[in-house]
């Protein structure tokens, strides 16, 4: 899950992996904290090499419109955005290590935000072979529904900006 942070391959094949070797349990712990430490490393190192790049690169007014932005909506949407399963886990974590987002907010909407789908996951993967079909279908329809939700929300939410 660490590496995951710096090799791009979906997070899920390691999440139902990690269920199907170690178990419910031990494969949730296993799968958070290796999201979290590869999470917290991407946000380090977006903000000690490419916050410096990106104050360089956009004008003064640009920098400070994006820091108004981000202490106004950062924490909302980082939270949420840690339930889109279609947006790159990665991507939000590199790009809130561009912003100003304190370490702690960081950490507590990661942490929160990915948790019910790691528990998914690794649940999938502990039951993989167990679960009838039906379930796997209403899953499937749950979480399609759950996006479609989202997604318009956050397009509704845009449209008040």
């Amino acid at each position: 899950m660490i590496l995951h942070s710096f090799i791009p391959f979906p997070a899920e094949f390691v999440a139902i992996a990690n269920g199907m070797i170690f178990g419910p349990v031990w494969g949730m712990v296993i799968t958070w904290i290796g999201a979290m430490l590869g999470a917290l490393l991407a946000f380090l190192l977006a903000r000690q090499y490419g916050q410096p790049f990106v104050r360089r690169v956009l004008s003064k007014r640009k920098v400070q419109n994006l820091e108004r932005w981000v202490a106004r909506h950062g924490l909302g949407t980082l939270f949420i955005s840690r339930f889109i399963p279609i947006i790159s886990f990665n991507l939000i974590n590199y790009a809130a290590g561009l912003t100003k987002i304190s370490w702690w907010t960081f950490g507590w909407t990661t942490g929160l935000g990915i948790l019910p789908m790691t528990i998914l996951m690794v649940v999938m993967g502990d039951q993989i072979h167990t679960l009838p079909f039906y379930l796997w279908v209403f899953m499937i329809l749950a979480g399609a529904l759950l996006w479609i939700g989202v997604h318009r929300f956050l397009r509704n939410r845009s449209l008040e900006i």
